[in-house]
């Protein structure tokens, strides 16, 4: 059959290098000839915002950072970006601080520095996502794509040993959501591929030494390609059902993912056995679900969506709101039972069986 397929390639500067993160941020505000910089930091990225500020002109900080970005909180950045008359933005931060960044771009169009503290990728994408009375909306814009990302590993030593184990199997999910997304093609496969080779011994020695720089700064760089490579191809059903669990029932975004995933390649891997080839090949051989899981178990991650707060009377409410949402291109028909199914697993967190799904 040959090779067709009509792959984007987002533009976008990444600036790599650990220690560097003050001086890369202020070079690269000079260079996008800003005047006053909407400043947006998390909770654990305030000292880092107080350097930055000191360097940037004319910043004016958020330091009010929620998960999945409810809307009068965007609101309110919107106001407080015009109303400062700002004309660039740098966040600090994880997904929250850069989602809320990402939708202050939606409305001003005004640029993006970027300086993840996290593994979420969101910095590498051109997705946005608003959570307005429990409900998550989604979408892709050229304007929220950050101009420039500043990649600094130091800058996710203070994040705990359990959520950078989190955090990093989210990026995972990335790029294995990436293998069946709408949009999937060689080129974003290759790059997922590649992420993953990255990111499971970066996850395992981090695993093994938290403050390893050197495995830090190896799943920053597999989250980064994770994350084009998702950008490229799309939202597929892992992401589609954690959007819908994330705005309708608060769950912790990290977490919430590497509880998922397994369950959702579980699910679809008998209908994509490319795919499931290429997660099997990270793992030794060993099939693509079973070796989710066992990962999971292996660098203790989070077990189940019990333990996050998802009450089990929610299960077919979620499982309804999902089907909503399910990429008509997902390599398996899906059910509004199957997606009980799926979901009822992940509360419990208990092991997949043969067949099971």
């Amino acid at each position: 059959m040959g090779i067709a397929f009509d792959h984007k390639t987002l533009g976008q500067r990444v600036i790599f290098g650990t220690g560097e993160a003050v001086a890369n941020t202020t070079s690269s505000v000079k260079e996008l000839g800003s005047e006053r910089v909407l400043l947006i930091a998390g909770t654990s990225s305030q000292e880092l915002a107080t350097s930055i500020s000191a360097q940037v002109p004319g910043a004016v900080r958020i330091d009010e950072v929620i998960q999945h970005v409810p809307a009068e909180n965007a609101a309110q950045a919107v106001a407080t970006a015009q109303e400062s008359a700002c004309d660039a933005i740098v966040c600090v931060g994880g997904g929250s601080a850069t989602g809320l960044a990402k939708a202050v771009a939606l409305k001003t169009a005004l640029p993006i520095v970027a300086l993840p503290t996290t593994f979420s990728g969101s910095e590498a994408t051109d997705v946005w996502g608003i959570t307005d009375q429990g409900r998550k909306s989604t979408g892709s814009d050229a304007r929220v794509l950050p101009a420039v990302v500043v990649y600094d590993a130091s800058l996710t030593a203070g994040l705990p040993a359990h959520l950078a184990i989190a955090s990093g199997i989210n990026a995972m999910a990335h790029a294995i959501d990436g293998f069946w997304a709408p949009r999937t093609d060689p080129i974003n496969r290759a790059m997922g591929a590649e992420a993953l080779r990255a990111l499971v011994p970066g996850l395992k020695a981090l695993h093994r030494a938290p403050g390893d720089i050197d495995a830090r700064e190896q799943t920053l760089y597999g989250a980064y390609l994770a994350a084009v490579a998702f950008a490229s191809a799309g939202s597929g059903l892992h992401h589609k059902i954690c959007h819908v669990l994330g705005g309708r029932y608060g769950l912790s975004h990290a977490e919430m993912h590497s509880i998922v995933l397994a369950y959702v390649t579980a699910y679809n891997a008998p209908a994509a056995p490319h795919a499931a080839k290429r997660i099997s090949e990270t793992f030794d051989g060993l099939p693509a679900e079973e070796a989710l899981f066992r990962f999971r178990e292996d660098v203790d991650a989070p077990k189940s969506l019990a333990a996050l707060g998802l009450n089990e009377e929610d299960l077919p409410e979620a499982a309804a709101l999902c089907l909503e949402v399910v990429p008509a291109t997902n390599p398996r028909t899906v059910t509004r039972q199957d997606l009980e199914n799926i979901l009822r697993l992940a509360w419990s967190g208990e092991p997949i069986e043969k067949g099971q799904l």
